[in-house]
């Protein structure tokens, strides 16, 4: 004969009694923890699932249209006020060799690029301290000024307008005037 199959609420009542059994035989507060398992062991009816409730449209976010920027009247020129005061500086504090090419239409890294000399590294990198002070005075705020150190070869970059100042050895060995020059071979 085959035993008729025990539902599972049947099992369940079993195992109570059995960790009720077990508790029965430990401690006082055992017998409370059995109880308390039997308690909490009872069928407690389900809460009914909720619903699921159809997703809500997104809405696309809105990309702002792109305006053209209009450069204010009192900054039109920037670019030639910062050449005419870089010239400035370069002249007072008696830079040698002094050539500037314009690069508007042939590159698109600045509008005027400078090249100068100083006859010492401390010449060099004094001309470039003032050269900064120059464009903080036109408003020009990201003045980014490298090789400063060593002032064999420093790079002063105004954005738009960008100054190399070199000894003069350095400069005979890199020779920018003849690479920036019009004049220069097309390869």
């Amino acid at each position: 004969m085959a035993k008729p199959k025990k539902s599972k609420k049947e099992k369940t009542k079993k195992i109570v009694k059995k960790i009720g059994a077990v508790a029965v035989a430990g401690s006082a507060r055992s017998k409370r923890t059995a109880e308390q398992s039997r308690q909490t062991n009872k069928t407690v009816a389900k809460k009914p699932k909720a619903k699921k409730q159809p997703a809500k449209k997104v809405a696309k976010k809105q990309v702002a249209k792109k305006t053209s920027f209009k450069i204010p009247a009192k900054h039109k020129g920037l670019p030639e006020e910062m050449l005419s005061a870089a010239l400035k500086v370069l002249d007072e504090k008696q830079a040698d060799q002094i050539v500037t090419v314009p690069l508007a239409g042939r590159s698109a890294i600045a509008d005027y690029m400078i090249i100068a000399s100083g006859r010492a590294g401390r010449q060099v990198a004094a001309i470039a301290d003032h050269l900064r002070e120059a464009f903080f005075k036109l408003g020009v705020r990201s003045v980014r000024i490298e090789g400063q150190q060593d002032a064999n070869w420093v790079l002063v970059d105004a954005g738009d307008v960008i100054i190399h100042l070199f000894l003069p050895e350095v400069r005979r060995y890199y020779d920018l005037d003849a690479l920036w020059s019009k004049r220069a071979p097309k390869k």
